[in-house]
């Protein structure tokens, strides 16, 4: 059907492939592996309530299958028109299985994602983040206990870093992945993607540039600058330097900084068809080095540390020498008046400022 002009009639016009693929990409990749899983899980749920036919149902095991979750879902459309009703069920259900309120904030972020690529539209949430406002506050009421991320703090770093074997290819890249990653007060999957290219050695230290975050969808990047460090082994100079200088002597001179290591000690390609083909390490296997070096130092609760712990460490260890909100988020790439932040500079200003020092108790 076309218009009086010749023109496509606009309700059948359809995103070219190469539209699609930028909108794809709009979302930090992490963000879109766990939007694509909770999708899967919505419809699986969506099955159990013979919502949807059997045929149409994806398995809840195995590779996620985006043409089948696709057509399940318009199904879903067809029958039901606006989901608001379902996705509101549908949070009643996570929330009498227990999940936390932030996971099922971000379940309802991936089906209003679903619901505009599916040319629905904007998905109507008020009855369903009613619902989730209701399972905050009886989890709050319940004292149900936020699981975050350990933060690793200096001297927990410093105890990590002693344990690697640098003599071994190995050691040396795990050093900077941490002290790099700490310094940075990177997410995993920032550490993962910086490549050599983005340092740039100065007399005052080393200015890195974080080419693209999850705060910073339209990849605008930012500069962090990091100084000289005072202890040989977590100088984010130093460890940066030995590092490169290992794989300088590999040849390996451009692209990603961290790599696979294989078995045998040397540098490693991805396996077909998993990652990347320069051999890039994921944000999955940050998190496996912080968790395995933690182990080794017998730190405490060794296995709540995770990608995150570096993280968060930075913020609290920063906090602590006395720097601002503002000035921690920026280096962090958390967003101006980020409330997670927030909650971190409260963890540390309510034993550092606390309003009972000097009362004379």
């Amino acid at each position: 059907m076309s218009d009086p002009d010749g023109l496509p009639d606009p309700r059948k016009f359809v995103l070219s492939a190469s539209a699609l693929d930028r909108l794809r990409r709009a979302k930090a990749d992490s963000t879109l592996r766990a939007y694509r899983g909770d999708l899967r899980r919505f419809l699986v749920w969506a099955g159990a309530q013979k919502m949807i036919t059997t045929d149409l149902t994806p398995t809840d095991r195995g590779p996620i299958n985006d043409a089948l979750n696709a057509a399940a879902f318009a199904a879903l459309l067809e029958r039901y028109g606006q989901l608001h009703a379902v996705a509101a069920e549908y949070v009643n259900h996570l929330a009498d299985a227990g999940k936390a309120p932030s996971t099922i904030d971000r379940a309802l972020a991936a089906l209003a994602v679903a619901h505009r690529a599916a040319g629905a539209g904007r998905l109507a949430t008020d009855t369903a983040r009613a619902v989730l406002r209701t399972h905050r506050q009886d989890s709050a009421d319940a004292g149900r206990k936020v699981r975050k991320a350990k933060p690793l703090v200096v001297t927990n770093l410093r105890a990590m870093v002693d344990t690697l074997d640098t003599s071994k290819l190995a050691g040396v890249r795990d050093r900077a992945v941490l002290v790099l990653g700490f310094a940075l007060g990177a997410r995993r999957s920032e550490i993962a993607a910086v490549n050599i290219e983005d340092l740039d050695f100065n007399t005052d230290g080393i200015e890195v540039t974080i080419r693209r975050s999850k705060t910073d969808q339209d990849a605008a990047g930012r500069k962090v600058h990091l100084p000289h460090g005072t202890n040989a082994h977590t100088c984010p100079v130093r460890t940066a330097r030995a590092w490169l200088a290992e794989l300088a002597e590999r040849d390996v001179t451009s692209g990603a900084l961290f790599r696979r290591i294989d078995k045998h000690g040397q540098l490693g390609r991805a396996p077909h068809g998993r990652g990347s083909a320069d051999g890039r390490i994921t944000g999955q296997a940050v998190d496996i080095i912080i968790k395995r070096t933690a182990l080794a130092a017998g730190l405490d609760a060794a296995s709540a540390y995770s990608g995150h712990s570096l993280r968060r460490g930075f913020a609290t260890e920063a906090r602590r020498a006395g720097h601002d909100q503002i000035r921690i988020g920026r280096h962090g790439g958390w967003k101006d008046g980020s409330t997670t932040l927030a909650g971190y500079m409260e963890d540390v200003d309510r034993v550092t400022s606390n309003a009972l020092t000097g009362v004379g108790l």
